[in-house]
């Protein structure tokens, strides 16, 4: 099945097939959403097959909004589709824009939706092994600490957020 994703096409909004909008670099739309628990996010490993950045950690989940969606029921939908998850409340924290090689001559060029949620220790996760091989609560400056000494184990957007867009996306949180 072909997915169309929002890209811009000459200045222009325009439906644009996901794995040809990576591959010319075009600028798209994306959600990106972070689970918290307090302190601790929730990240995701990536399923080894992705066909980008398998393998990597990344923040709880992320993806382009169908061509017709909207970047909220794109952030509902893909809480549910990659790790079970429902009934949490997304607030929209920011929207930002970046561009990363995410390898295999793909390019990433998104504008993106970021959306936190707060959740309890009780939140049942149920990953699908076709898009998350593992998750884990992480302290955010644990996790900022591990990306500055591996940051090879984390997607590039991972990165970008924590070291561009972390005051927006975490508040009060990220400057402690």
């Amino acid at each position: 099945m072909t997915e169309m994703i929002p890209a811009w096409v000459n200045g222009r909004l325009t439906p644009v097939e996901k794995l040809e909008a990576h591959l010319q670099g075009l600028r798209h739309k994306a959600i990106s959403v972070f689970v918290m628990d307090g302190d601790r996010v929730l990240i995701q490993q990536r399923a080894m097959g992705k066909y980008h950045t398998p393998g990597m950690w990344a923040n709880t989940c992320c993806t382009h909004p169908h061509w017709d969606e909207g970047a909220e029921a794109c952030a509902t939908r893909r809480l549910r589709e990659e790790l079970g998850i429902e009934g949490l409340t997304l607030g929209h924290r920011d929207r930002v824009e970046y561009r990363a090689e995410v390898g295999n001559g793909l390019i990433e060029h998104e504008v993106v939706d970021i959306f936190t949620a707060a959740a309890g220790p009780t939140l049942h996760i149920a990953p699908n092994p076709d898009e998350v091989m593992a998750v884990r609560w992480v302290p955010l400056d644990t996790l900022r600490a591990e990306v500055a000494r591996e940051p090879a184990r984390f997607t590039p957007w991972l990165r970008i957020y924590l070291a561009e867009h972390a005051a927006a996306i975490f508040g009060a949180m990220a400057r402690a």
